[in-house]
């Protein structure tokens, strides 16, 4: 199994010794508290799970705008994407060495983590946009994730955590949430090698089960990590719950037995495109993937990447020997009508448009939307009506 990203092993900041965690949680009660944006809190679920190992917090400025520019710390080490706690406001917390870092998707609040504070930093106009452009390649403010890290404030709060509790994911998604440390375990128990690992926010139509299928037969892989995003996401997409049953229903009605691992991660969209790609690769490797694939447009939104610029990136901007997952690159997907079967296009040089069926998103959700259920080319009709359930669910307008 590949190594964690700059560490031997994995270093999970989750308290899980159980007297050290319950000295903590009662400590945690009495200390001077901010309650942290989501995305904040999902990252220090990441954090406690392992998957941004061996980061042991949250970033200070400095490291942040070096994370931005170079993909490395001011110390070296690398990481592709700033990790800040922002807040709008620091007033309750000056001149505290120790504070608890509060849930905002928890009824309640509960202390999430325990942080020691190294720095409380102002970031400027100039430095949150230089760190938004170098990021998410715009600062488009309709860009979502743009919208989401400008709005979190402009206070910086740094220092290394200690993480109490894994926030609702554990909770809501008893059998899905994973951590690192988790699938890492179960890879072994497998006895599995050669593993890929695939990324996704939405349920899993035929192209995306035959991609899988693609790179496991490519790599003479023993197993496949179907790894599913469990935080927030912008309008529009569909929800956690409905993707992880239609994923599992896949996974297991249409893949061979001992093949996939259906899990999920704490974690809020930064629909960051290339940035978030090399994050994901990032974390992939952490949980003990040696593959990792990486298609069309991933992580994107719009029309602010181009279609490839994920995987480039890896070739024009990633430093030399910073990870060593493999990417498997993959193509557009499309049914093909000559070969009754899903492809990648650029493996059937002898097609012609016309040879193939693509269907956008847009016009599966309004098919889904008006009690139709798309071709089988394009999705399992199993999958197909647990998206109708969900569709003919929703207040119609």
């Amino acid at each position: 199994m590949l190594k964690p990203v700059g560490s031997d092993q994995l270093r999970p900041r989750f308290v899980y010794d159980p007297e050290a965690h319950h000295r903590l949680a009662h400590e945690a009660e009495s200390l001077p508290s901010v309650l942290i944006s989501s995305q904040a809190a999902g990252n220090a679920v990441m954090l406690g799970a392992g998957y941004f190992s061996p980061l042991d917090g949250f970033m200070n400025l400095a490291d942040a705008l070096s994370a931005a520019q170079s993909m490395t710390l001011t110390d070296g080490r690398f990481f592709p994407v700033p990790l800040l706690c922002l807040v709008e406001s620091a007033d309750a917390i000056v001149n505290t060495p120790r504070i608890a870092l509060r849930d905002p998707n928890v009824a309640g609040h509960p202390v999430l983590a325990v942080m020691d504070v190294t720095a409380i930093e102002s970031v400027s106009d100039d430095q949150m946009t230089l760190m938004t452009e170098q990021v998410y390649g715009t600062s488009d403010p309709k860009h979502p994730g743009v919208q989401t890290f400008n709005t979190q404030g402009r206070i910086a709060i740094s220092g290394p955590i200690q993480v109490l509790n894994f926030s609702y994911f554990q909770t809501d998604f008893p059998d899905t949430f994973r951590t690192a440390v988790e699938i890492r375990n179960e890879i072994q128990e497998r006895g599995w090698q050669t593993i890929v690992a695939f990324q996704t926010r939405n349920p899993m139509h035929r192209a995306h089960e035959e991609l899988c299928k693609m790179a496991l037969d490519a790599v003479a892989a023993d197993g496949v990590v179907i790894h599913m995003l469990l935080g927030q996401l912008k309008p529009g997409d569909i929800p956690a719950p409905v993707r992880d049953a239609a994923i599992r229903t896949m996974a297991e009605l249409y893949f061979p037995p001992n093949t996939v691992m259906v899990t999920g991660y704490g974690f809020d969209m930064l629909y960051a495109g290339p940035r978030e790609a090399v994050l994901h690769a990032y974390f992939r490797q952490n949980m003990g993937a040696t593959h990792f694939i990486i298609g069309r447009d991933h992580a994107g939104v719009g029309d602010y990447y181009g279609p490839f610029d994920a995987q480039t990136i890896f070739d024009d901007t990633v430093p030399a020997g910073a990870l060593d997952i493999e990417i498997f690159r993959a193509d557009n997907t499309a049914y093909s009508k000559k070969l009754g079967r899903v492809v990648m296009m650029r493996d059937a040089p002898d097609h012609t448009p016309e040879d193939f069926i693509q269907l956008s998103g847009t016009r599966v959700r309004e098919m889904l939307g008006q009690g139709e259920a798309p071709p089988p080319e394009f999705s399992r009709p199993e999958v197909a009506q647990i998206l109708m359930d969900y569709y003919q669910s929703l207040p119609q307008s």
